[in-house]
């Protein structure tokens, strides 16, 4: 049995015990100010929280887990827990690939003490998606099996190279999991096999998938909301900091080539290995053959932004600002309290697009304008 996690502060006994104090009302006695002020403080904490100069998993090995137990018939989700989760994770896989081209995913479900896989490992999300929207249409039965799902998803990740991120995301909505042995015994060969478990509760917090979080490394939220369901999620798109043991290598990688031949009825075409030959319909790939990775270049173009992160803007009072007060973004008049400055170009920006860019765009457009001024 492994050690009882420390003593601490649980949400309802800390942190959250005042939060109605927080609300204020105006003159007017509208709560509106309060509320617009909390949101602006979560949108600059998401800007704020990125990992700099610091090592990450850019080729990453993620198992999704998703709980088909009874309990996901709940429906404080509309329409219910298992439809909402699956929609979601239809987006969730759509922004992975785009952050992640060079990553992969697969996706397990586990119900009825037993877990299986919906797809393996892949490179692309389409076949995902449409595993995901067929599992709508599956019935929910008995209980999960945690071990069996991270049993199942080990069996695979243990085999990636060592050079890799390997990780584990669980979509958890039930309170319990009926498992077959020990599972601290497996949390300790996930931790030796350096994979990181993240969890998302969509009920309440388990004492296993905290301990199961905390020794792997990984994180374990339980959800408020559906937007903040949908948040959690895309917090696992940015690629998480690597271990400080992890193994380091250069990676061999081949730019495809292609060829057609066109007939009067077919034409077929595909993506050739240059070193071995072999033809693939899709990319990325890891050739069968020789085991060269097959990558495009705008593939490593949108993995090259999460080596080198974009400094979060300055914030400035407006009625400090002496510039002209026109966001160079979307060019419209600066409103809020706030003006967002980039520390390089000193260009202003409003909280939209200071969020676009940051989330999206990952370059700043003030100094992409001055830089073809220059040239």
């Amino acid at each position: 049995m492994m050690e009882e996690e420390p003593e601490r502060a649980k949400r309802w006994e800390g942190d959250y015990e005042r939060t109605w104090e927080v609300l204020k009302e105006d003159e007017s006695g509208s709560l509106k100010a309060s509320v617009d002020d909390l949101i602006f403080q979560a949108k600059r904490r998401k800007v704020s929280e990125f990992h700099g100069q610091v090592r990450l998993g850019m080729m990453r090995h993620l198992f999704v887990v998703v709980d088909m137990s009874r309990g996901m018939e709940d429906q404080d989700l509309k329409p219910n827990r298992l439809t909402c989760s699956l929609k979601l994770l239809e987006h969730f896989v759509e922004e992975y690939f785009y952050q992640n081209p060079i990553s992969q995913v697969g996706l397990i479900t586990t119900k009825n003490k037993r877990a299986e896989k919906l797809t393996e490992l892949g490179g692309t999300p389409k076949k995902h998606i449409t595993a995901l929207k067929k599992a709508t249409q599956s019935t929910c039965l008995g209980e999960p099996s945690l071990y069996n799902s991270l049993q199942l998803a080990m069996e695979t990740l243990k085999h990636m190279p060592s050079h890799t991120s390997r990780e584990i995301l669980v979509v958890f909505g039930s309170l319990t999991t009926c498992d077959p042995a020990n599972i601290y015994d497996l949390i300790q060969t996930l931790k030796a096999g350096k994979v990181r478990v993240s969890i998302i509760g969509l009920s309440a917090e388990v004492h296993v998938c905290t301990a199961l979080t905390k020794e792997t490394g990984g994180s374990y939220h339980v959800i408020l909301d559906e937007s903040h369901f949908k948040e959690l999620l895309l917090y696992h798109v940015t690629p998480p900091p690597v271990s400080a043991n992890m193994d380091s290598s250069l990676i061999r990688m081949g730019s495809w080539r292609v060829r057609r031949r066109r007939s009067q009825v077919l034409s077929v075409g595909g993506f050739f290995c240059p070193q071995c030959r072999a033809k693939y319909c899709e990319l990325p790939v890891e050739c069968k053959v020789c085991g060269l990775t097959l990558v495009s270049a705008p593939h490593l173009a949108r993995s090259y932004h999460h080596l080198f992160p974009l400094d979060a803007f300055q914030e400035q009072p407006l009625d400090k600002f002496t510039g002209q007060r026109v966001c160079e973004g979307c060019q419209v008049q600066l409103k809020e309290n706030s003006v967002f400055m980039c520390s390089l170009c000193a260009r202003p920006f409003c909280l939209d697009c200071d969020l676009f860019i940051h989330e999206t765009l990952h370059c700043c457009p003030g100094c992409v304008h001055s830089d073809k001024q220059n040239t």
